[in-house]
């Protein structure tokens, strides 16, 4: 029995290298079809990315320029309120400089470069003078003078 052992050892050894060998080929050959998979898989999705990529841009140039247009817009409207907030500032720090006119009983209010004078004057001079100070301020464009004189 022990020579039968021994003759049979090699032939188990050749049988197990080609069963490993098999199952080695055999899983090389499925890896290579999974790769092929894989590989299809991933274009697929670079395709889709790539595409998504583009609608993605076309819709963000096309916000981009419908926002540019709305913000031409609204920032004409807050320049213009910029402007007139400070066309109704400097005019009232024109008239705080001047000792006969109170800034603060003097309203000052400025629409599109127009500005409205209200409140009191001591002197008919005061009065000339606060509509000199709101006309020499830059970006005025009108001054309406309702300030009214009342000696203090």
């Amino acid at each position: 029995m022990n020579t039968a052992t021994t003759a049979q050892r090699p032939l188990h050894r050749i049988a197990s290298v080609l069963a490993v060998s098999a199952l080695a080929l055999g899983l090389a050959a499925c890896s290579k079809t999974e790769d092929a998979t894989v590989g299809q898989r991933l274009d697929s999705a670079v395709d889709r990315t790539e595409q998504a990529a583009t609608e993605a841009r076309i819709k963000a140039e096309s916000a981009m320029q419908s926002a540019g247009n709305k913000m031409e817009q609204g920032s004409q409207t807050a320049m213009e309120k910029i402007d007139d907030a400070t066309i109704t500032a400097q005019v009232s720090a024109g008239l705080a400089k001047d000792p006969d006119l109170s800034a603060i009983k003097i309203n000052v209010d400025t629409v599109n470069g127009s500005v409205t004078l209200n409140g009191p004057a001591t002197t008919p001079a005061a009065k000339e003078r606060a509509e000199t100070i709101a006309t020499a301020v830059k970006g005025v464009t009108s001054v309406n003078n309702q300030l009214t004189v009342t000696p203090s």
